[in-house]
């Protein structure tokens, strides 16, 4: 995916590894673009954690184990994954869901549409891509 700049070039675009919110190209990244990963200090400090790649698996295995068409909240796999804690994954579930539509399989769903998952900002579903 890539977007216009204001000279009406395309700027080329990448996801965050950490987050999967898109890294939109800026001029001081010019030489070093092919070496930007993260979005943010943050990202780049948190990292890809265990319980991360367990979210991402929840994800896949709850949508697996439902209709093609299904949708599942980023709150069931954080129930799974954590019953007690549960709350405190509900980011870290928004983020594995994020990483699995940049990575292909999956799609983030508001109100029945897809939405981008960079801006979407409210209640989501999460659906396997038909």
């Amino acid at each position: 995916m890539s977007r216009r700049g204001h000279d009406g070039a395309v700027a080329p675009e990448k996801a965050c590894v950490v987050c999967g919110r898109r890294i939109e190209w800026r001029k001081k990244w010019e030489r070093d673009w092919d070496q930007v990963r993260y979005c943010s200090t943050g990202c780049r400090r948190r990292g890809v954690t265990d319980v991360d790649r367990q979210l991402e698996a929840m994800i896949t295995e709850l949508l697996d184990a439902r209709a093609a068409d299904a949708t599942i909240c980023p709150s069931e796999a954080a129930r799974r994954v954590d019953p007690e804690g549960w709350r405190e994954l509900m980011e870290p579930a928004r983020r594995a869901a994020r990483r699995l539509v940049e990575a292909g399989s999956a799609q983030i769903v508001q109100a029945g549409r897809v939405v981008d998952p960079s801006t979407a900002k409210g209640l989501i579903r999460i659906r396997r891509i038909p």
